[in-house]
Order: C-alpha cells, then structure tokens, then sequence
C-alpha cells in the first residue's frame, strides 16, 4: 500500500492472471472510509495498474474533490507510483498515458470481421468448433462487470466465503475469476442485481446458464438439419431477432422451446408418414 497525501490512500491487489490478461482492484481510502474502486485489465499487472487508477481518478475526482487537495499528486503520478508496486526491477515502461493514448485503451478490442454465421449466433458447420453464438461477441476487458460484481456483492451484503457458496452452486467453481465464459459473468452479475440485501446464498436462485441455452439449441438445430438462414428466420418469425444475443436468458429459454415443440411435430409427422 501506498500513501500519496495525508488524506487519501490508494491500495492495489492482483484479482485474476492468465495467459490472456491481468486484472487489478484498485481503492481509494480516506482514513476508515472506501471512497471508490476501480479494475484495470491489460496484458501486463502494470498496465492493468495503471488503467485502473486512470479510471478511479475519474471516477472519484467529480464526487470527492476534498479527497484529492490541490497540492495532491497528479492522478499520472499516482499512476506511476502505484504501478511500481507490481513492476519488475528491469521494467523501463512508463505508466503515465497521453490522453489520446488513455482513451484508446478504455476501447476494448473488437474482432475484425467475423464470419456472417458466427455473428449472428447460428450453427457453424464444423463439430468441434466452440459455440459460434459465444465468441465473435464477448469482449476482452470484463472489468466494468466485476466492477459491478463487487458493488452487488457488497450490497447483499456478502462476504468472499457467501459468494463462494453462491458460485459453487451455480456454477461449479469457488471464484468468480474462475468464470471464462463472458455470457456467465453477465448472468451472475444480472442474477445479484436482483437479489435483496441479507439474502441467503444457499437459497437464492441461480441464473440460467447462458451457455448451456445456447448449446441445447445449436443441437436441436443440427438434429433437424436446419441450415443458418432457417434458424435466422424462425427467431425473426417468433421473436422478432436475428441474433440469439439479442435475447435475454429467458427468452433463449423461449426460443429453445419453440425448437423443441418444432422437433416434436417433425417427429409426429414422420411417424404418421411411415
């Protein structure tokens, strides 16, 4: 932890490493009090570092002006300070950003161009492919979500070992960080938005598993020998989509029923026909 004036500390931790991405909390302390909190991701925990406190500095400067006095140090020297936390001893990077720099980097990185299919979330022919409706729409910075993740978890009023229970139960794994699916990020953090204060993680519901939705009906498709366009215009026909990811979870639910009450009348009329 690092002090930067008499009235405010910055702390940071490491949350989540992989070969992909580093992602970084970064909060801002007065005395006893949390005055805000930020994530960073990047490639490296340095850069993470310093997009994290980039964003806390904006994001706090507006609402607690006596928190950063005139005489503070500049957010890019706060940059600076804290990255040198994570930073090896060889590193010549330097952490302070121009702003046209800064603002390219809150851009998250978007596939060039996908194929057709894949965008709009219909069956690819090739079996071992992952789901085409997953990828060509998940981005790479997930930071905004456990962002909001931490808020709803301390709203609730968890702590790390009730939210354990919580992701064990629905999803299998004991951490959040654990989730590599975006769509599932997305149905935790919608899931915690709609529970009440003090609920219990034992009995609060789960979210439906997006993913799972979404390879029940790429089967379901396959097994009636339907080509892209045909599950493209049933959507369009029944709920008024052309992509699956413009659904909610309960309307993939909706949609997956439809296919199956369509399957169960092909096999019907393949019975009478025989």
């Amino acid at each position: 932890m690092q002090s930067f004036d008499k009235a405010m500390q910055i702390r940071a931790e490491l949350c989540h490493v992989d070969t992909l991405r580093c992602i970084v909390r970064i909060e801002a302390w007065q005395g006893n009090q949390l005055l805000g909190s930020a994530l960073g991701e990047a490639q490296t925990s340095e850069e993470a570092e310093t997009r994290g406190l980039e964003r806390l500095m904006r994001r706090i400067a507006p609402s607690q002006p006596e928190a950063v006095p005139a005489k503070a140090v500049p957010a890019e020297a706060v940059s600076q300070e804290a990255v040198s936390q994570e930073a090896s001893a060889d590193s010549t990077e330097q952490p302070t950003t121009s702003p046209e720099r800064a603002a390219a980097s809150e851009k998250p990185h978007k596939p060039s161009k996908p194929e057709p299919l894949a965008a709009t979330g219909e069956v690819q022919q090739p079996p071992t492919a992952d789901p085409p409706s997953e990828a060509p729409t998940d981005p790479e910075d997930w930071s905004e979500e456990l962002a909001a993740i931490d808020l709803e978890v301390q709203r609730i009023g968890w702590d790390r070992d009730r939210e354990r229970i919580y992701l064990e139960r629905a999803f299998g794994h004991a951490s959040r960080h654990r989730l590599t699916r975006y769509s599932d990020l997305v149905g935790f953090l919608r899931q915690l938005r709609a529970m009440q204060p003090g609920e219990s993680p034992e009995t609060a519901a789960v979210p439906l598993r997006r993913s799972d939705l979404l390879s029940q009906g790429d089967e379901m498709i396959r097994t009636m020998g339907w080509s892209s366009a045909q599950a493209r215009d049933c959507l369009q026909k029944e709920l008024g989509a052309t992509s699956r990811q413009q659904l909610s979870d309960q309307q993939l639910m909706q949609f997956n029923m439809i296919l199956e009450n369509l399957m169960t009348r092909t096999d019907e009329q393949q019975i009478t026909a025989e």
